[in-house]
């Protein structure tokens, strides 16, 4: 229940800093993001995040340094995601102890993570470039997004596979 009045976030046009530069932005998931906005809930909100901002209007003022702030969480993200799964202890090896008839399906997720790192070089790069086209922008982090979710989908599908799917002959 709310008990006093709800603020609601500013509509002034705040003016635009330079882009933040990687190492200056904050380390922490919590600080991540504009000031007022929800926080993000990991992976799954910092793509949410990244999609907003992208589908935003690219007149707004720092349009570009909000993709380029939204795409840094995404990064981050990612980058652990693959020391977790891919590591000498990662979640990978442990799929194909459990279940190696799943082989095929690992090397795939692994042979994404290229992809995916490439895919999020190029939105950086466009992003980071003033005079690229909004549309650009768009296409390619629209094709980042769908690269994610499908890569997501089919990392749940085969854990899926390994662990919930009954071969029968276990007692």
């Amino acid at each position: 229940m709310v008990t006093g009045p709800v603020q609601q976030p500013s509509v002034v046009a705040r003016p635009c800093a330079a882009p933040p530069h990687p190492s200056s932005l904050p380390t922490e998931r919590h600080r991540t993001g504009l000031p007022g906005d929800p926080l993000p809930a990991g992976i799954a909100g910092d793509l949410r995040a990244l999609a907003r901002a992208i589908a935003a209007a690219p007149t707004e003022p720092c349009w570009r340094e909000r993709v380029l702030l939204r795409l840094h969480p995404v990064g981050q993200g990612f980058t652990e995601h693959v020391q977790v799964t891919e590591g000498p202890a990662g979640l990978y090896r442990e799929l194909l102890t459990h279940a190696p008839r799943l082989h095929h399906g690992v090397r795939l997720l692994t042979r994404e993570h290229t992809a995916i790192g490439a895919a999020l070089l190029a939105v950086r790069r466009v992003a980071e470039q003033p005079d690229a086209s909004p549309d650009e922008l768009r296409h390619r982090t629209a094709y980042l997004l769908r690269t994610l979710a499908r890569h997501r989908r089919r990392g749940a599908d085969l854990l899926w596979q390994a662990y919930q799917t009954d071969l029968g002959g276990e007692t």
